[in-house]
């Protein structure tokens, strides 16, 4: 048999070995986020998914959580970022919608800032500038006092994944990869002319099926928020990430929640989510001007001088 054909009779057996040993094969393990081999991802279908965010969100009805927060105002669009570290927060909630979030200052721990909403409309206290600012849960404008552009909602939208609602349409695509190992539900809704607009995409891992990442879009398809979940645990019996990262790059504000200590089901009676403004504090209601100081009073008129 001639030279040649027996290399490629050899090429081709070990090609054709189940085991591919020593045959110019090279194996590599895979690994993701870390230095150990990814272990056996989990295979899901849509329709699982779907159930899986549905009773994940039904397993929550209330909770009181206290949490360490790292705000940070700017944008990375504007390549401006300024964070704040050690800011205690505690966060009350309860369904359908009631929220109260309330941040203090680090070291002296006074009160930065205290926001209830139910739902529809939001009250927010800032101590700091002696202002109480109330509104609809709808933001209209931006104000250039970043603070000030904090909505209870959007932190309950990131807290708790809402399921699939009424007019939204679910597509899933299976991103597994060197680098990544999710299954992405892509939620559209029909604009009013009948186009396709995003709603919002969520990520499950494929390791264990916890929601590791949700990005809600407005109807141009930029990011209103863009919340990430790590270090899912169980408290009670009901899972829950311990650190959530929320960015709103609209309004130009992000906070990285760790959570201290969380008590879920356990009820939260009614007067945890009333807020009254503090006697003394200028109120704002938002769609309107700013309150402005009262102007100061006209000098004296001067008097005639007397000829001597």
């Amino acid at each position: 048999m001639p030279r040649r054909r027996v290399r490629a009779l050899l090429l081709l057996f070990c090609l054709s070995a189940l085991d591919f040993s020593g045959c110019f094969v090279r194996r590599r393990i895979i690994t993701r986020k870390g230095n150990n081999p990814t272990p056996v991802l989990i295979t899901a279908d849509k329709q699982s998914l779907i159930d899986g965010l549905a009773l994940n969100y039904q397993a929550v009805q209330s909770f009181s959580a206290t949490v360490d927060m790292t705000p940070a105002l700017g944008s990375s669009e504007k390549s401006k970022i300024t964070e704040y570290k050690d800011v205690r927060g505690y966060i009350l909630f309860r369904k359908a919608a009631d929220i109260r979030i309330i941040g203090l200052y680090p070291v002296v721990r006074n009160k930065a800032f205290d926001m209830v909403s139910n739902g529809t409309d939001f009250r927010l206290y800032l101590p700091a500038k002696n202002l109480f600012v109330t509104g609809s849960n709808q933001l209209i404008g931006q104000s250039k006092n970043k603070i000030e552009n904090l909505r209870p909602q959007h932190f309950l939208e990131a807290l708790l994944v809402a399921p699939m609602q009424p007019g939204e349409k679910p597509e899933l695509v299976n991103l597994t990869d060197e680098d990544n190992a999710v299954y992405i539900l892509h939620f559209v809704r029909m604009g009013p002319g009948g186009e396709i607009l995003p709603a919002r995409s969520i990520w499950f891992s494929r390791i264990n099926l916890h929601i590791a990442r949700q990005i809600v879009y407005d109807a141009a398809g930029n990011i209103l928020t863009d919340a990430r979940y790590s270090e899912w645990q169980n408290y009670g019996g009901v899972p829950f990430p311990k650190v959530i990262d929320i960015t709103r790059p609209q309004d130009e504000y992000a906070v990285v929640m760790t959570v201290v200590k969380m008590e879920i089901n356990r009820g939260v009676s009614d007067d945890k989510f009333v807020l009254e403004q503090p006697e003394g504090t200028q109120l704002q209601v938002l769609g309107q001007p700013a309150p402005t100081p009262p102007a100061p009073p006209p000098p004296p008129p001067k008097g005639k001088k007397k000829k001597p």
